[in-house]
C-alpha cells in the first residue's frame, strides 16, 4: 500500500477498532500527548471533522491565534460534552473524510492519524505494531519543519530504522525501530 488516502482510511479503522476495545477507565487514562488523557486526545482527532472553517476560526480568534492553545480549550470541552461512544462514532463516521491538515496535505493527515494513535496505544501499553508502509509515508516527510514543530533538536544525531530504508540526521547514529523513531522525532519520549 503506497497510497496515502488508502493508507489514511486503514489507520482510521485500525484506530476505530482500538478505541472500540478500551473500557470505561482506559478512556480516563493519560496518552504521550502531556496532560491529555484518551478522551481529550480522541475529542482532538475528531476536530476536524466537527468544526466547520468558520467555526474553526472563530475558536482561533478567542486563542488570540494560538493553535496549541485552541486545540487543548476544545478538546477538554468537547471530551467533557461527549461520550466515548460519541467521539468514537465520530471518528468511525469520517474514516474517508478528504481532510488535511493546512500545509501538510495528506501526509500530514495520516501522520496526524498514526502519531495521535501512537499517543494511545503505547501509553496504554497495547501492543500495536503499526504496518511499515505507513510509517514508511509518514517518516518520509518528516523533516527540519517537524522537528521544529515538536520542539526536537537532532543535531549531531543520525536516526536509522532497523526496520526500514529510513535515516534522518547527520551525526552519531541511533538505530531503533521505525516506530520507535517516530515516536522520537515527534518529542514522545
Amino acid at each position: 500500500m503506497t497510497d496515502v488516502q488508502t493508507a489514511i482510511v486503514a489507520e482510521r479503522t485500525d484506530l476505530v477498532a482500538v478505541l472500540r476495545s478500551l473500557s470505561a477507565e482506559d478512556w480516563d487514562r493519560s496518552t504521550l500527548c502531556e496532560g491529555w488523557r484518551v478522551r481529550e486526545l480522541v475529542a482532538h482527532l475528531v476536530m476536524p471533522y466537527r468544526y466547520s472553517t468558520p467555526r474553526f476560526l472563530k475558536e482561533m480568534l478567542r486563542s488570540r491565534g494560538n493553535f496549541n492553545r485552541m486545540a487543548d480549550r476544545v478538546a477538554r470541552a468537547d471530551a467533557a460534552a461527549l461520550t466515548p461512544d460519541e467521539l468514537t462514532d465520530t471518528l468511525e463516521a469520517n474514516i474517508h473524510h478528504q481532510w488535511k491538515p493546512p500545509g501538510g496535505g495528506y501526509e500530514g493527515a495520516l501522520s496526524h492519524d498514526v502519531i495521535h494513535g501512537l499517543d494511545v496505544t503505547v501509553a496504554l501499553g497495547i501492543d500495536r505494531q503499526v504496518p511499515l508502509d505507513r510509517l514508511q509515508l509518514v517518516l518520509g516527510s518528516a523533516g527540519a519543519k517537524q522537528l521544529k514543530y515538536f520542539g526536537v533538536n537532532l543535531t549531531g544525531t543520525q536516526l536509522q530504522a532497523t526496520d526500514l530504508d529510513w535515516t534522518l540526521g547527520t551525526g552519531t547514529v541511533v538505530r531503533d525501530t521505525a516506530q520507535n523513531l517516530l515516536l522520537r522525532i515527534t518529542g514522545r519520549t
